[in-house]
Formats: structure tokens, C-alpha cells, sequence
């Protein structure tokens, strides 16, 4: 149907191809009678009149005949140049344009002269006795003949026009095949029917076009340059059905030539055969040469492809001789001349003759390569095999017959093949290697009988030609077969034996033992103890053996023993239960593994019930037993009950965790943020807001701590139902919590510090001091010593906060009420008492003060520098100026002590006015305002006493000068 249906489409495809180019052929007939269409002149006088009257008139007579002459010439040079045309190509469809476009412009210039004013002037021409009616009747005949003979010929060369197209244009060489036939029938009717086309010298031109395309649509097809890069199947059919239609083209013609000839009625077909069939008879023997070729190819790869390779070895060799078969054709793809021209005859018989010599001298080298491949052989079976294929496929005659004789070498190979197997049999006799998953026993089975089944399948073979066997040599290959599966037969049968008889006493006791065995986890434990135990599933190997043992056994054909049978029946109940077990023990160890140290002796108890529920898998129960399915269902309830205990108790465990690690995370030291870049909080604002700070988060984690007492006492509900919060057998599990407690507040106390000490060290400024003048010294605000015993009193109060934390009464989660002292005052127990005698964190409470105490030595030591600006100050300011004024200066002096003090107070404030050092920023502003104002209090006291000294003068001057008038 498939087929069907394709055939079906090309057809299809065909039609439409041909239509449209009919299609096309009209239109541009069309276009060309539009063009340039013969159209005869009419009279220029009028004709209306009557025939007799027109005859009558002289002038009008003499117009007429001038109209009628321009008639004659333009319809005589018409059909002299239709007669002149020949048919525009070579092709049967080139002879149908030809008539089709006579036949349109002669029936143009026949209408014409069919029309009521062309008649009716001819009439008048005739009855005024014209000497044109002589030359008229001639030229008008002459059109009417040619005219029919050109319309008769379109209409009966139509109905071949369709057997044309496919021969021109059809998709493939089989609607050339299939038209051929049909087209010789059409062609036979014209032949009878026709007046025209039932002579020689008609039908032969056409069916030499028709020859001639058929001879051209082979030469487009069958292309040696591109030939033989295709398939090579492809490649054949494509010629073989180029040769078909060479040869159906006479065959059809000779066949319509017989049937005519049969008939007796018609005219023969007596044609010029060499103008018909010459050159198709010559491009089949082309065609037939290149089936030949390409057969040949084909036989050479047919020889030398996968099968020879595998079975000689020598892949190179294989493809050089096939390097060579390639080469055969490459004088045929580079020809230089046309092979299906006759001319070239000659050319073609020397390039076949030359490719039939190189063919024969291939042959000899491959027979040659077959003899020394035999000797070497790879494998017998597929030398075997390849001789076999070569019975069956089609190859050279002498290379096949060189294949037949191969017999002998390969039962040479074949006896290699059984020394080498009996070889690996001998040498891994003892040790065989096994396949994944099979156990020792029939592993060793399954590697012997593969041993053997690489021998023997190869022998079987070897009785589908019965006389390889026959033969001497048969004989002795066939004993040397039997001997060594005589040999492998014996190992298999002592194999079996041995098993058999070790299951048989084996088994029961295999089945008789316990589900689980114990072992102890610690090593100084008691042997009795169950405390701390790990167990193990106790199914035994050996029995996990013999199970797959009788299963593949059984596979290979052997009789096992019934008890062996029973168990390897149960082999899916078996793996159930021990999956089941395991999964439980898994879950078991899982949840033991969890517990810390302090966990399980708080789950002790539990565990020793737990351990109860186990005890029948490895005291009472065994394989044989009924009730292993019920075991393992209690074992499962018993761990889900001990998994809950154990969740709860971790989730309890979790909760002080995280109340632990929120004590743990807390800073002690959140000092103030700056007021501005270049404002920072005061020393005694810095530690007010870190013990406020301080003061809030110790709030905080107390409640935290008093929530860890409850949290035990649930612990306690759940382990021994009771909420005393001092249960005996909890006694080590609160001492465990106290302990976490411990460490939590020493490192909460000693990252507290250490983080400080890093902050004081550091080189960003946490609190500013003032430096202030008190005459005489320069001191600072709040002095060096307020500001050592403030940081001191904040590192002791961070180190005290732990007396927050009261310690609990021994074996117990409550509080330790205050105890009378010596004095009879109360005291806490704490965890102060012990975390202040950590040698980390005093050493850490003294090198924090130590640290801030060398930061103010090396500021003070900055300040050194202002000494320089004592005298402004320490001086006595009223007696240096009654001294200096007793001198009486000149004003030169003055000058330069006012100089001198202006430039001391713009000096000051020339120094920078910030001075960081580490956490501590000095403010000097305010000194340098005070030194400032010292120096210009001095120069105003100068001004004073020269105003006062100058003023004197002018009154001596005053009164000298009064004196003196």
C-alpha cells in the first residue's frame, strides 16, 4: 500500500508539472499572435453598394485590385516564411510547438479571409473579370491546404503530446518505462489515421526526435563524474532502469512493427533502423558496461568488509586492498570525453579493458591475502560463519572459490581455540573467576559450562557443513572435543557432590541459631552487663551461600537436597525479617549514639527495658522459629516509645541550650554612641551608660537562668514522673547542667573582658577628658586617678554580675537559700566564688586597668610640652609689672614684650586641639582658651603701665613747656 500510494503521488506530480507547462506554451502563443498577427488591409472606399454596381465602377474596380494585390503578396510571403520554419529543438515537444504555431498564424490569415467585406471584394474582382482572379484562386488554395494540414497535425499529434512530457519531463526512468509502451501505440494510431504522418518521411524525423530525447534524459541522469559517489545501490538501480529504457525504446518499436505487420491492413513500418536506434543501442552497452562495473564494486566490498576484518585481524591491509577497489572508477570519473558519444568507442574500450586488467589483478592479491589470513585466524566460528555468508552472496567467482577451500585452516584454529580454553581450564581450576553475585560453587559450574559453550557452539556449527567433519582431520578435532568436555564434565559432577554433602550437615545448625548476638561496648564491663550493648544480626553468611547456591543450581539443572530446596523457598521471608531487623537495630544504635554521657545514665532504666523487649532475639529465637515477625513488630514499638522519651528530653535539652547560649552572646560592655564626629561622651557618662547598659542585660539573664530549674524538673516529670526538682537518680544530670553553666558565664565573662581590653587597646576614641589649668600644674577632668578607679570599678562589676547567679543545693535544680557567715550575716552562693578565682579572667580584670592607666601616663607626658607656657601663670603678674616700670623702658622694650605675649596667644591656638590616644580623646580647648587669656591679660597689663608711663611724660613735657613760656 505504501508503495501504492507514492506511485500514486508521482503520477500526481507529474499531471501538474505538465499542465503547467502547457499552461505556460498557450500563454506564450498567446502573447506572440498578439504581437505579430497577419492582419489584411482593408479597402479604403466603401463597399456597401452591390456587387454589380461596384464591378461597373472603374475606379473603384481599380481600387480593389490594388487592396486584393497587397491580399496576395502579404498571404504569400506569410506561407513562404512558414514554410522556411523548422521545429526550435531537438525533442518530440519541439515538432508539436512547430505545428501548433503554424497552424495559429495560418488560421489568423484563414479567418480573415473568410470575412463579409474580404468576400464580397472578392466577388467584385471576379465579376469585373480581373486578370487577378487567375493569381488568386492558387494562393487562396494554397492557404486552405496548409492551414488543414497544419491543424490536422496538431490535433493527432496531441494525443501523444502527454507520452512527450513524460518522456521530457517525467520524475523518474520508470514513468519512462511505463510510457514507452503506450506511446508506441498512440504513435501506431497516428500512423493510421493521420494524412500526414502515415508516410516515412514524417514519422521518422519524430521518432528520431523521440530517440534523440530519450538518449538525452540518460546522458543527464547517469553521470560519470557523480556516478559512483553515490550509493552504490542507488547507483545501480539508476543505471540498470537508464539501460531498461534504451532498451524497452526498441523493444516497444519492434513490438508495434510486429503487431502492423500482423495486422496486414496498414502501411509497414520500414524505417531507417541506424537513424532510430544506433546511438541507443550504443548508450545501453555503455549502460550495460557500467552495471558491470558497479557489480563488481559491489562484490569486492561484499568480500572484503566486517566479517573479513573480524576474522583475519588485519584491518589495514583489508583497507588497502579497498583503497585500490576505489580506485578502479577514477579514470571513469575524469574522463575527458563524452562515453555515450559514438565517436569516442574506442576511448571507452580501452579504459574497460584497463579496468578489467586491474580487476584481475586485485583478485589475485585478495586470493593471496585469503591464504595467509587463514593461517592466522581470529576465531573459528566467524571464519565459519563468513564462508557460510559467502555461499549465500553474490561475489567473484574466483575468490569464492578460493573461500570453499579455507576448511582446513579453520578447523587448525579451531583446535588452537580448544587448547586455549583447556589451558584457562587447568590454570583457574582452583581459583575460578566467579560473575557478579554468584556464589563459589555454581559460579565455578557457570565459568566451566561458559568454558565449554565456547568450544561446543562453534563445533555446532560445524555439523551444518557435514563434510568438515567427515574429513581425517574432522575426526581428530572432534576427539580432542570430546576429551576435554570429558575433562570439564568430571570438575562440574565433584563440584556438585561436595557442596551437596557439606549443606547436608551444615544447614540445621545454620538454622538453629539465634536472630541477634550481643556484644559489650565498653571494656571493663561486666560479661553479664546489658548496659551500653550493641547488637548484631546473626544471620550467617554461609547460610545466605547455600540459598543462592540451590537457587543457581537449580538453574543449571542439578538436584538439590529438599531441606536446601525448603529454605531457598523462603528466601524473601528471610530478607524481609533481616531487613527488618536491621533497619531496627540501625534505629536502635542511631538513637544511642544521640545520647551523651549524662543522657544515658539519665536513660539508664529505659534502656535496660528496651533491652528486655531484645532479649528473646538472641536467648530463645532462631530461623526456625515461628514468631520472628511478632519479634520484630515488639522491637519497633518498644524503640518508638524509647525515640519519644528521647526527643522530648533532647528538646528540653535544646530549649536551656539556647537560654545557655543568649547568657553566653550578651556584651557587658555597650558603651554610648559618639554625639558628632568630633564629640565623644565623657568618662564618667561613658561608664554610667555601660553599667545602666550592664544592669538591664543582667535582668535579662537572670530570668534566663531561673527558666533552666523548671525546664529540669519537666526532664524529671518524664524520666521518673515525678517534680521535686531534687530526684536522686537526676543528681549527675544536674550536676551536668551546672557545669554547662559554669563554662557559659566564664566565657561570657572572659570574651567580655578580652573583647573591653581589645576596645581600650584599639585605635578608635571611646570617651573624651578634658584638660583644664589649676594653677600652677595642668591637670585633667576627671584626673587621671578618677578615671583609673571608674575603669577599675567597671571591670570588678562586670565580674560580679555572676553573684546574680545562685548556685543550686547539691543533688539538686533549686536555688541555695543565703547562709549565716561567720558574723552572722547572710550570704548568696554563687558562681561568683568560683569564676573570681579563674586565673584567665583576673588576669584579664587587672591588665584592662593597667592598660587605661599607661594610656593617661603617655598623655600626661603629652601635656609636658605647655610647661613652656608656665611663666604666664606662676609669675607674680603685679610685681614683675612694678618691676619692669621702675626701670622706665623706652618704648622699644615695651614693644617687644607686647610682641612677644600676642604671639604666645596666637600660638596656642595653633596647636591641635584633639589629641587621640587609643580610647581615650583629650580635649585641650579649654586649656588653650586659659593660656590664651593668660597671655593677653599681660599684654593688656603692659598697655596699662605704658598708657600710665606715657602719660606722665606728657605731663613733664606739659609743664617744661609752660616753665619755658
Amino acid at each position: 500500500v505504501p508503495g501504492e500510494t507514492y506511485h500514486s503521488v508521482q503520477l500526481i506530480r507529474d499531471e501538474f508539472l505538465m499542465n503547467i507547462q502547457k499552461f505556460a506554451n498557450n500563454i506564450q502563443r498567446t502573447m506572440q499572435q498578439l504581437e505579430g498577427e497577419i492582419k489584411l488591409e482593408m479597402p479604403s472606399i466603401s463597399v456597401d453598394r452591390d456587387v454589380s454596381d461596384l464591378a461597373a465602377d472603374p475606379e473603384a474596380v481599380e481600387t480593389l485590385e490594388q487592396c486584393v494585390i497587397n491580399w496576395l503578396n502579404l498571404i504569400s510571403a506569410a506561407v513562404e516564411g512558414q514554410l522556411k520554419k523548422t521545429p526550435q529543438g531537438n525533442g518530440p515537444l519541439a515538432e508539436i510547438e512547430f505545428w501548433r504555431e503554424r497552424n495559429a498564424t495560418l488560421s489568423a490569415l484563414h479567418e480573415q479571409t473568410k470575412l463579409p467585406i474580404v468576400r464580397k471584394v472578392l466577388d467584385v474582382i471576379k465579376e469585373s473579370d480581373s486578370m487577378l482572379v487567375a493569381n488568386l484562386q492558387p494562393v487562396l488554395t494554397e492557404l486552405f491546404k496548409l492551414h488543414m494540414e497544419a491543424s490536422d497535425n496538431v490535433r493527432f499529434l496531441s494525443t501523444v503530446e502527454r507520452h512527450f512530457k513524460n518522456i521530457t519531463h517525467g520524475s523518474s526512468f520508470h514513468v519512462v518505462l511505463e510510457t514507452i509502451p503506450s506511446m508506441m501505440s498512440a504513435l501506431r494510431m497516428v500512423w493510421i489515421i493521420s494524412r500526414h504522418y502515415n508516410k516515412d518521411e514524417r514519422m521518422i524525423p519524430l521518432m528520431e526526435r523521440i530517440a534523440w530525447e530519450i538518449a538525452e534524459r540518460v546522458c543527464r541522469v547517469v553521470n560519470l563524474r557523480t556516478l559512483f559517489k553515490e550509493n552504490r545501490a542507488s547507483a545501480q538501480h539508476k543505471t540498470s532502469e537508464a539501460r531498461n529504457a534504451l532498451h524497452t525504446w526498441k523493444k516497444a518499436y519492434f513490438d508495434t512493427r510486429a503487431k502492423i505487420e500482423a495486422s496486414g491492413r496498414e502501411a509497414r513500418w520500414e524505417f531507417d533502423r541506424k537513424r532510430l536506434f544506433e546511438r541507443t543501442d550504443y548508450m545501453a552497452a555503455i549502460c550495460q558496461d557500467l552495471c558491470d562495473v558497479l557489480q563488481v564494486m559491489e562484490e569486492f566490498y561484499n568480500i572484503f568488509g566486517p566479517e573479513l576484518k573480524a576474522v583475519t585481524g588485519d584491518p589495514k591491509r583489508i583497507d588497502d586492498v579497498l583503497c585500490r577497489v576505489d580506485s578502479l572508477v577514477t579514470p571513469m570519473e575524469n574522463l575527458t570525453f563524452d562515453p555515450f558519444s559514438i565517436k569516442s568507442s574506442q576511448y571507452w574500450k580501452y579504459v574497460m579493458d584497463e579496468f578489467k586488467i586491474e580487476v584481475l589483478v586485485i583478485e589475485k592479491e585478495a586470493k593471496n591475502f585469503i591464504d595467509e589470513s587463514f593461517k592466522t585466524l581470529r576465531s573459528a566460528e566467524a571464519a565459519f560463519d563468513m564462508l557460510l555468508k559467502f555461499k549465500h552472496i553474490r561475489s567473484r567467482d574466483a575468490i569464492n572459490r578460493q573461500m570453499m577451500m579455507k576448511f582446513n585452516d579453520i578447523l587448525a584454529q579451531y583446535c588452537k581455540e580448544i587448547d586455549i580454553v583447556n589451558k584457562l581450564f587447568v590454570q583457574n581450576l582452583d581459583n575460578p573467576p566467579l560473575c557478579k553475585n554468584h556464589p563459589p560453587v555454581a559460579g565455578a559450574i557457570y565459568w566451566e559450562r561458559s568454558l565449554f559453550f565456547r568450544i561446543k557452539h562453534t563445533i555446532l556449527r560445524f555439523q551444518e557443513v557435514e563434510e568438515i567433519l567427515e574429513s581425517d582431520r574432522g575426526r581428530e578435532v572432534r576427539q580432542k572435543y570430546l576429551e576435554v568436555g570429558w575433562t570439564m564434565k568430571d570438575y562440574e559432577d565433584r563440584k556438585y557432590e561436595l557442596w551437596k554433602e557439606v549443606t547436608e550437615q551444615a544447614l540445621p545448625n545454620l538454622m538453629k541459631k539465634s536472630l541477634l548476638t550481643k556484644t559489650s561496648a565498653a571494656a571493663d564491663e561486666a560479661a553479664n552487663s546489658e548496659k551500653g550493648a550493641v547488637f548484631v544480626i546473626n544471620f550467617s553468611p554461609a547460610l545466605r551461600e547455600i540459598i543462592n547456591e540451590t537457587k543457581y543450581l537449580e538453574q543449571l539443572g542439578f538436584p538439590v537436597p529438599e531441606l536446601a530446596r525448603n529454605v531457598a523457598l523462603q528466601e524473601d521471608k528471610f530478607l524481609r525479617y533481616t531487613d527488618g531487623i536491621q533497619r531496627m537495630l540501625d534505629h536502635y544504635h542511631m538513637l544511642v549514639g544521640k545520647l551523651n554521657e549524662a543522657e544515658a545514665l539519665l536513660l539508664d532504666d529505659h534502656s535496660q527495658e528496651l533491652i528486655r523487649v531484645f532479649r528473646s532475639g538472641y536467648k530463645r529465637l532462631n530461623w526456625n522459629s515461628l514468631g520472628i515477625a511478632d519479634y520484630i513488630t515488639r522491637c519497633k514499638q518498644a524503640i518508638g516509645k524509647f525515640e519519644s522519651l528521647v526527643h522530648q528530653i533532647h528538646k528540653n535539652s535544646d530549649d536551656i541550650s539556647s537560654r545557655l547560649t543568649l547568657i553566653e552572646s550578651v556584651n557587658l560592655f555597650k558603651y554610648p554612641a559618639a554625639k558628632s564626629e568630633e564629640e565623644l561622651p565623657g568618662v564618667k557618662e561613658f561608664f554610667e551608660h555601660v553599667e545602666r547598659e550592664r544592669a538591664k542585660d543582667v535582668d535579662h539573664m537572670v530570668r534566663w537562668y531561673l527558666a533552666i530549674g523548671p525546664l529540669l524538673t519537666k526532664v524529671e516529670g518524664l524520666v521518673i514522673h515525678t517534680n521535686t526538682g531534687k530526684a536522686p537518680k537526676l543528681a549527675f544530670y544536674y550536676e551536668y547542667w551546672e557545669h554547662k553553666i559554669y563554662d557559659v558565664l566564664t566565657k561570657l565573662i572572659l570574651k567580655n573582658l578580652q573583647s573591653f581590653n581589645s576596645l581600650i587597646l584599639g585605635n578608635v576614641p571611646l570617651f573624651q577628658t578634658d584638660t583644664i589649668l589649676t594653677a600652677p600644674e595642668i591637670i585633667l577632668n576627671p584626673n587621671a586617678s578618677e578615671i583609673d578607679k571608674m575603669c577599675v570599678r567597671c571591670v570588678r562589676n562586670c565580674v560580679e554580675i555572676t553573684k546574680h547567679f545562685v548556685r543550686w543545693m547539691n543533688g539538686s535544680c533549686i536555688e541555695c537559700p543565703p547562709q549565716k557567715g561567720e558574723e552572722e550575716e547572710l550570704v548568696v552562693i554563687s558562681f561568683y566564688d568560683d569564676i573570681s578565682l579563674n586565673p584567665q579572667i583576673i588576669e584579664q580584670a587587672v591588665m584592662i586597668p593597667q592598660n587605661v592607666h599607661r594610656i593617661l601616663i603617655s598623655l600626661m607626658k603629652y601635656l609636658q610640652k605647655w610647661k613652656r607656657y608656665r611663666p604666664l601663670w606662676k609669675l607674680d603678674k603685679a610685681i614683675v609689672m612694678e618691676k619692669f616700670a621702675s626701670k622706665k623702658p623706652p618704648c622699644v622694650s615695651y614693644d617687644a614684650k607686647l610682641q612677644f605675649y600676642s604671639k604666645i596667644a596666637q600660638e596656642v591656638m595653633r596647636h591641635p586641639l584633639v589629641k587621640d590616644e587609643h580610647c581615650i580623646r583629650l580635649q585641650l580647648g579649654p586649656l588653650a582658651n586659659t593660656v590664651q587669656e593668660n597671655a593677653r591679660s599681660w599684654v593688656t597689663s603692659l598697655g596699662k603701665l605704658l598708657n600710665e608711663s606715657a602719660r606722665e611724660e606728657l605731663y613733664h613735657l606739659h609743664e617744661e613747656m609752660e616753665r619755658w613760656v
